[in-house]
């Protein structure tokens, strides 16, 4: 009887030592990763501590960043093209390394480069489709879609979208995927089960992004040069209208909306603005911007959210760092130092 006793008390000291919230030490954040475009690097990140954890070389000019719907991989856009910015002369740039183009793919359990898949030229960004088993990627240089089966690395197809295309997002109901058009100033939707091109969404000056609401009905596109927001009925594809952004500590350039996010609950949209150096938050039903968080970084691009919604994570392309950011209080709780230059930025599970 004593033993038994004995072995009853051995089983339940060895499950609470092994229960940290049952003692009121929370689990461990998920680690964040951001792509440096300069570098050639992903980091990953610790943002409890704010400290790089990780280094992982994956290739040339790591932009758009997705993980697998398991949450064991991760992919990254990689590219061959000498970086430039608009309107630079690409007679004075040295040649593109057509070799270094490709999606590479992160094993996170080892913290390696596993395998690059083919991705057409310059990819940018990409998004998934709701099975994890296909890639829809941007390639801005030849204003095409690729279509690429992540398991068989086998490249299905490409549509011709609009000029120096960069954000795509799949629909909520994985028939339709958007891709923005900075040259055109449009989303262009595609039909993913005949890779046809369904529609032409007219926006303000240069999209970046594009975010659906939970139900997959209205779009949000994030027009930079613009400095507002277009909304889109993501089903009858028309424009519905642009929502103004703010900065309550104004900069000379003014917002220039790049990423954006929707909170866990679907109701604030959260908008990195840029050489604006702020987030803008949007109400969803009134369709109206309601705050302004200044002074997240230099050139917020990137923006992701944690696990359990209480913080956001910018990825500052010219100040070289990663920013922690309430949205309730709006205070910058932390930079994290990144180098080179900071483009995208994901949670892991």
């Amino acid at each position: 009887m004593q033993s038994a006793r004995l072995r009853l008390v051995a089983v339940a000291t060895a499950l609470l030592a092994g229960c940290g919230s049952c003692h009121g030490t929370p689990p461990p954040a998920p680690l964040v990763y951001v792509s440096d475009e300069a570098g050639g690097f992903v980091l990953a990140v610790d943002p409890a501590a704010a400290t790089v954890v990780a280094s992982i070389p994956v290739g040339k000019r790591p932009r758009g960043l997705k993980l697998s719907r398991d949450g064991k991989r991760l992919f990254v856009a990689l590219s061959g093209s000498p970086r430039a910015g608009p309107g630079v002369d690409e007679a004075h740039l040295p040649p593109a390394d057509r070799a270094a183009d490709g999606v590479g793919v992160v094993d996170l359990a080892t913290r390696k480069l596993v395998s690059t898949l083919p991705s057409g030229q310059d990819p940018e960004s990409f998004d998934l489709s709701p099975d994890g088993e296909t890639l829809y990627v941007s390639n801005e240089e030849t204003s095409e879609l690729t279509v690429l089966d992540v398991t068989s690395g086998f490249v299905r197809g490409r549509v011709r979208v609009g000029g120096e295309p960069e954000g795509v997002t799949v629909r909520p109901d994985g028939k339709v995927v958007f891709v923005t058009s900075e040259a055109d100033s449009e989303v262009t939707a595609v039909d993913t089960a005949t890779r046809t091109v369904v529609a032409h969404m007219p926006t303000a000056a240069r999209p970046r992004s594009v975010v659906f609401t939970k139900d997959g009905l209205t779009a949000f596109a994030t027009d930079e040069v613009g400095g507002k927001m277009t909304v889109l009925d993501a089903v009858a594809y028309k424009a519905l209208g642009d929502i103004a952004l703010h900065e309550d500590s104004p900069m000379p350039t003014g917002p220039r909306p790049m990423g954006a996010v929707l909170s866990r609950d679907g109701k604030e949209l959260y908008v990195s603005c840029g050489r604006g150096g702020s987030v803008a938050i949007i109400d969803v039903a009134a369709r109206k911007q309601v705050r302004s968080i200044d002074g997240v970084g230099d050139r917020p691009w990137g923006i992701a959210l944690s696990r359990d919604g209480t913080r956001l994570y910018t990825a500052n392309g010219t100040s070289g760092d990663m920013s922690i950011v309430d949205p309730v209080s709006g205070n910058v709780e932390k930079r994290v130092h990144i180098g080179g230059l900071p483009w995208g930025v994901v949670v892991a599970p």
